[in-house]
């Protein structure tokens, strides 16, 4: 499985309707819109880095109204589980 969490900047205004349409997207796990250099973070999952890549490359930086986007490929991850 190959993961990343991509920082996303979008045009003024647009922060709602890119955060949705991420949220649809089966690949894209978690979103989160937030404060500070970046508009929105998601997190990505693919069953392999060519699925991702061209996940990120053709669905998320080709959409309307993103600027740019900073992607980091997670090398190793563990979640906490909570009681």
């Amino acid at each position: 499985m190959a993961q990343a969490i991509v920082m996303i900047n979008v045009d003024v205004g647009k922060e709602n309707e890119i955060f949705e349409k991420l949220y649809e997207i089966p690949e894209v796990k978690e979103v989160y819109m937030v404060y500070g250099i970046h508009d929105l973070i998601a997190i990505i999952e693919a069953d392999t880095m060519d699925a991702l890549r061209t996940l990120i490359t053709e669905k998320v930086r080709r959409m309307e109204g993103v600027k740019s986007t900073l992607t980091n490929i997670v090398v190793m991850s563990k979640k906490k589980t909570t009681a």
